[in-house]
């Protein structure tokens, strides 16, 4: 099934879809997606994010049970899936194929639930480089100038050679918070971020990701600060 709803906010030809895959059988921490934080679910702060970036067309909670429904705010459209990709086993790719044949768009902004901190306004930059031509994908980082190994070595410093920090060549480590790819990326490399991306540098709060028992009580800690 191909959804082809056109929006009254197409920009010169160019359609741009955001989905949110979601389940609500997880695995280490059991309904996380939709736990209360602070005030309100978990689910309805990226729900409420992508509502704010304007340069979105069409908004789509990608999910197999329709109990969802009951989360999602006017704005965004619920878009059943098929629960094979609710299996454990499934990787994100495959996700990502199933709901590029279900919607057509030139332009996909990938985010999850289990970064409910994200800015719209990081969103939207990011967005904006991909569409503006100059960067064929974009996607959320932290910047870490720090002594890092891998592998039994030192990766990015000279043991007998030792900077200070702040000399250290940065190193970006993808956060998840969102990807954002042109439709002809996908098709070609068959991955979420082409070969000129941008790279958004995002701050440790928005970075906060949500998988465990522990990540959760320190995101309840971090609404809390926050006043969320």
């Amino acid at each position: 099934m191909i959804v082809a709803c056109m929006s009254n906010r197409m920009r010169g030809n160019m359609k741009v879809v955001s989905f949110i895959p979601i389940k609500l059988n997880n695995q280490r921490l059991p309904g996380k997606n939709t736990l209360l934080l602070g005030k309100k679910p978990m689910c309805e702060y990226i729900f409420d994010t992508v509502n704010q970036v304007k340069s979105i067309d069409e908004r789509y909670v990608y999910c197999s049970d329709e109990k969802i429904k009951e989360y999602i705010p006017e704005g965004l459209t619920f878009l059943k899936r098929d629960s094979y990709l609710d299996g454990f086993e499934v990787k994100g790719l495959e996700i990502i194929d199933y709901f590029l044949k279900d919607v057509e768009a030139d332009i996909y902004v990938l985010t999850h639930v289990t970064q409910p901190f994200t800015k719209p306004e990081s969103m939207e930059e990011a967005l904006q480089k991909v569409m503006s031509g100059e960067y064929d994908s974009a996607f959320s980082a932290r910047e870490i100038q720090d002594y890092c190994w891998y592998q039994g070595k030192p990766f990015n410093y000279d043991m007998q050679d030792i900077v200070t920090t702040q000399n250290l060549d940065p190193i970006y480590m993808e956060t998840g918070a969102f990807y954002i790819f042109t439709r002809e990326v996908f098709e070609k490399y068959h991955q979420r971020i082409g070969k000129k991306p941008y790279i958004k540098v995002i701050d440790q709060i928005e970075a906060v990701d949500i998988d465990t028992a522990d990540d959760y009580e320190f995101a309840k800690a971090v609404a809390a600060f926050l006043g969320k």
